[in-house]
């Protein structure tokens, strides 16, 4: 609520079932003061049970948008008034635009790796091997899908989750792609181009990473990663070490965010201000 005649900024805001500390907040506000944008990003704790009401209250006060973490990616679709492309693919939404007098869900964790992705090469017509299955791999695989890729591999240890990406890719893309259940280190075959790990695997933890055997990397491939602390995981040095052009996770990250800005604001933010606002608010 505000007094008549006084100044109100536009809102944005992050949905989280957990808002304590998120790096996105530094982030945003950053971008929001290097382009002198009269705009907050607000921190919002929102239950499961209450999240109807959160995003009738964001209706209310006029939010132009917001973003939405687990365990709401999904949920909160029914309280919205429609999806975007890959968003209705997933069936998952992680940012929410306000358009006209409508809320709409779209998903820019796909977006931003595509984002970042573009920076070292084209996916049209590439072969590709992700890791994982879970929420990040979903919504990466979807976009690599709508960007053209030529052939994706999955490697999940749950065959089940695996199938249910499988058949959502071929279902709804048109892909073509096969699951592998990797219970040891998977060879990557010779003619693929870009390796990801799509799961939290080095998360946190700089000698963890995912199973792939590293002799089957081979100079000219891409690997990539989703984990973005610590940026330079195993994973992504060791395949350096083999000749592996390499893309950390927080570039992701930062895509999201700009990809975020620019559909509540119009405006194309600065990513590298982006970058480090986020950096140091992580500590990293």
């Amino acid at each position: 609520m505000s007094i008549p005649g006084s100044f109100r900024p536009e809102l944005v805001g992050s949905m989280s079932e957990g808002a304590a500390g998120n790096p996105t907040v530094a982030m945003m506000e950053a971008a929001f003061a290097h382009h002198g944008l009269a705009w907050r990003y607000v921190n919002m704790e929102v239950t499961p049970a209450d999240l109807g009401a959160a995003v009738r209250g964001a209706r209310a006060m006029g939010f132009r948008g917001f973003n939405c973490s687990l365990p709401h990616k999904v949920a909160v679709i029914a309280h919205l008034d429609g999806l975007g492309e890959s968003a209705a693919v997933m069936g998952a939404v992680n940012c929410v635009v306000r358009r006209g007098d409508q809320f709409i869900g779209e998903n820019t964790d796909g977006k931003g790796f595509l984002k970042s992705l573009m920076e070292l090469t084209d996916p049209r017509g590439k072969a590709v091997v992700l890791f994982g299955a879970g929420g990040a791999a979903r919504a990466l695989a979807v976009e690599l899908g709508l960007a053209g890729v030529r052939r994706m591999v999955i490697v999940n240890r749950s065959a089940a989750r695996g199938a249910e990406l499988i058949a959502l890719l071929r279902e709804k893309l048109r892909l073509d792609c096969d699951l592998v259940a990797a219970g040891g280190e998977y060879a990557v075959p010779a003619d693929t181009d870009l390796v990801i790990n799509g799961t939290s695997i080095g998360l946190y933890d700089s000698d963890a990473r995912p199973v792939v055997d590293l002799a089957s990397l081979r100079p000219g491939m891409v690997a990539a990663d989703v984990v973005f602390s610590p940026p330079r995981t195993r994973f992504l040095r060791e395949a350096e070490a083999r000749g592996c052009r390499t893309l950390d996770g927080l570039g992701m990250l930062v895509n999201q965010g700009v990809i975020g800005l620019k559909y509540w604001t119009g405006v194309d933010p600065d990513a590298g201000v982006m970058r480090r606002a986020l950096t140091a608010a992580m500590g990293l």
